[in-house]
């Protein structure tokens, strides 16, 4: 029985070593804390796309998530100026695009791919005056920019353009 009883006396002396070590350790991690400045860790990236649609006429930028079903946010440059003849320009796409950055900050997004769409189909194939300044605005906003893909329509068909057979009569 003395055998035995040497054992469960052996037993404990390690389990104890092992909290004081654990006691020892934790003021070394303190201390790595204090000396370095304080960073909050982040969870994963969380990642959207924002559709910018930029016509001669306006700029919608729409921002989703990655599978493009939810909305997260969304503007146009109408909403931020008085006069029609200002929608696209690249003044009105910037303010839409800051107030998009806005509300996709507060729902906890930090990056984004970017679409961007022209008319297409039969009308112009290049962007409007308001797409540049809406990338460069999201750029700026502290987002990570994934990918910039141009989505814009184009038929393969040649469909017909409007006016007629014998074309506009001016």
């Amino acid at each position: 029985m003395s055998e035995t009883e040497a054992k469960i006396e052996e037993k404990p002396a390690p389990a104890e070593k092992a909290v004081t070590e654990a006691v020892v350790e934790e003021p070394k991690s303190e201390e790595k804390a204090k000396s370095e400045p304080e960073v909050k860790k982040a969870g994963p990236d969380k990642w959207g796309i924002a559709h910018i649609y930029s016509s001669y006429n306006n700029t919608i930028i729409h921002m989703t998530d990655l599978t493009g079903a939810e909305t997260v946010a969304l503007s146009s440059g109408g909403v931020h100026v008085n006069a029609d003849r200002y929608e696209s320009s690249p003044f009105a796409a910037m303010k839409a695009a800051n107030a998009v950055i806005e509300s996709a900050k507060t729902k906890g997004f930090t990056g984004f791919h970017i679409r961007v769409r022209a008319v297409g189909g039969v009308g112009s194939r290049v962007p409007g005056p308001g797409a540049q300044a809406a990338i460069r605005a999201l750029a700026r906003g502290g987002f990570k920019i994934g990918r910039i893909d141009d989505v814009t329509p184009i038929p393969h068909d040649t469909t017909r353009k409007k006016g007629g057979k014998r074309g506009r009569r001016v």
